[in-house]
């Protein structure tokens, strides 16, 4: 039996009901991996899950996703062994932890040419944009598309995807700094929300056009926006609850405003084997390996800090990924 230091809640609320305990890991059972982690990714699913916007049994860890090497494998498990550098993207929950056992069909091999911590930033984010771009709305190239929150973690992936497959992405942020770090990374068009009207420099932008499809994972705030931003039997791509739930959906609208389409995909629908978890991330580790995508990492925080980089998240306060490190 071994000890773990991890990151867990008993009630739900704000970042002061995180706390560090120790806990006993077992070894891993059949069809599990054990992972000594190096690095963390965060999400806002993980403030979701803190808030009880997603809610769980009690008490429990935070986190889906991290990287580190692998300290020993159950019975069965024949496609990663002890030493090797490995990822997952699709918890369980609990990622925020020093050593934790894993199922393996969510575990990846992680490339030499990527470091623990681009993996860690990578395999939710990079998973989601795969699915995003590759599965939900599949683009061939040569689209318009509108994506929001373009300067975020899943944003600098989605943009630099975008120009990998050339499509024209136009990103929305919420300041200069924001704007031009999405160009640099390959947005081809930028609208800051807080002083712009979305959809008429959309109308602008694609000449009366509008776009086919839009990824949304800011939610309530950005809903009737981004609806107003498609053509006629556009696709509207609601992923992400970042300004609260979209509820109290009239279809009618949908109707009204042009036969449109909707859907809220979720990663664990498209990674939902252990075939398809591998194909979608060899898409993303393809990339990196080219050259064709970089990982941001805007910030970083001890595990123990988790609190702080929750409220530097939820206040907008980041750019790029933001990972917690266990070195």
């Amino acid at each position: 039996m071994s000890k773990a230091q991890i990151i867990q809640i008993e009630k739900h609320g704000g970042p002061e009901v995180l706390q560090m305990v120790q806990v006993d890991v077992p070894a891993p059972a059949a069809g599990e991996v054990q992972i000594r982690q190096k690095a963390v990714g965060l999400n806002f699913i993980d403030i979701y899950c803190r808030t009880g916007l997603y809610p769980n049994p009690l008490p429990h860890g935070l986190g889906f996703e991290g990287s580190g090497v692998v300290e020993a494998v159950g019975e069965g498990v024949t496609h990663v062994k002890a030493g090797d550098r490995v990822a997952y993207g699709q918890g369980p929950l609990g990622a925020y932890s020093t050593l934790r056992n894993v199922p393996g069909d969510k575990v990846v091999a992680i490339p030499d040419s990527v470091s623990f911590e681009q993996a860690a930033a990578l395999m939710l984010k990079g998973l989601t944009v795969q699915y995003l771009f590759r599965q939900t709305y599949r683009l061939k190239g040569n689209e318009t598309i509108l994506f929001h929150a373009a300067a975020g973690g899943v944003g600098l992936i989605a943009c630099q995807w975008a120009r990998a497959l050339g499509v024209r992405l136009i990103g929305t942020t919420s300041s200069p700094e924001k704007a031009a770090l999405a160009r640099r990374y390959g947005a081809w068009e930028v609208i800051d929300y807080t002083k712009e009207d979305v959809p008429a420099r959309v109308l602008e932008l694609t000449d009366g056009q509008k776009v086919p499809v839009v990824y949304d994972g800011v939610g309530k705030a950005t809903w009737e926006m981004s609806l107003d931003c498609l053509q006629p039997r556009g696709m509207m791509v609601s992923f992400g609850n970042a300004s609260g739930p979209v509820e109290g959906v009239n279809l009618a609208v949908l109707a009204k405003k042009g036969s449109l389409y909707v859907t809220r995909p979720m990663v664990s629908a498209y990674t939902a084997t252990a075939q398809a978890m591998q194909a979608a991330a060899a898409d993303v580790f393809e990339l990196v390996t080219a050259g064709k995508l970089d990982i941001v990492i805007g910030q970083r925080f001890a595990l123990k800090d988790a609190g702080l980089a929750h409220e530097a998240l939820k206040s907008r306060q980041t750019t790029g990924a933001t990972v917690l490190t266990l070195d």
